[in-house]
């Protein structure tokens, strides 16, 4: 199967099995009646971290245009919910960064990962995959890094599936690290990569393409 990405993102076999998996979860993980009390337990969330979760959200539409804001708030009551859920298992937060910066550290702790896995240190790699699971989150969010046409519930939907391929792929990673099952460890690095590149065919593309070119 190919994974080559177009200009156009177009989705290959690989993510497009990726995004039914990733949809199907996310319509089965959050409820239609997402604030409801039930429902915030449901999503793992009590209501402490619920309210914090809404006012960091309302900060970073604060700092958005109001083009991107209006199609924020056009988005479902599901869709918002996944992302404060995304958003609640980040405690760490950036004033500056940008999201490839975040991307370029998330790189870094994979390959530290692959250092620790290789060379039978499995507290570097555990601790490795614990910092990538929570990586930083770039100023303003994911949201405004994105491109107009993938701010929609459809698009966002797949955020939920790829969320767990790579970083609860990494936790699991890091849990079979702590008990010095390299083995199993290696396996989930695997699968944190096919996360990525799947998420890579979806939202970003070919990085640092010209148009200027012929």
């Amino acid at each position: 199967m190919s994974l080559h990405v177009s200009k156009n993102f177009m989705i290959t076999p690989i993510s497009k099995l990726v995004k039914a998996v990733a949809i199907t979860s996310f319509l089965f993980a959050v409820p239609a009646s997402a604030y409801a009390n039930e429902n915030v337990r449901a999503a793992g969330m009590d209501k402490e971290t619920m309210m914090k979760m809404q006012k960091i959200m309302k900060s970073d539409m604060a700092l958005m245009k109001p083009d991107l804001q209006k199609q924020v708030k056009g988005l479902s009551k599901e869709t918002k919910m996944a992302l404060m859920n995304i958003l609640s298992t980040h405690s760490r937060r950036s004033k500056q960064l940008t999201l490839r910066q975040v991307m370029h550290e998330v790189l870094s702790d994979y390959q530290s990962i692959t250092t620790g896995l290789v060379t039978d240190n499995n507290e570097q790699a555990a601790d490795a995959a614990r910092r990538l699971a929570n990586h930083r989150l770039p100023l303003g969010g994911l949201i405004p890094y994105m491109a107009k046409d993938d701010v929609n519930d459809d698009r966002l939907a797949s955020l939920v599936g790829f969320n767990d391929l790579v970083e609860g792929n990494a936790l699991r990673l890091a849990a079979a690290a702590d008990k010095g099952n390299t083995g199993e460890a290696t396996m989930y690095l695997g699968k944190i990569a096919e996360g990525c590149v799947a998420c890579h065919q979806v939202f970003r593309g070919q990085p640092g393409v010209s148009n200027r070119l012929r």
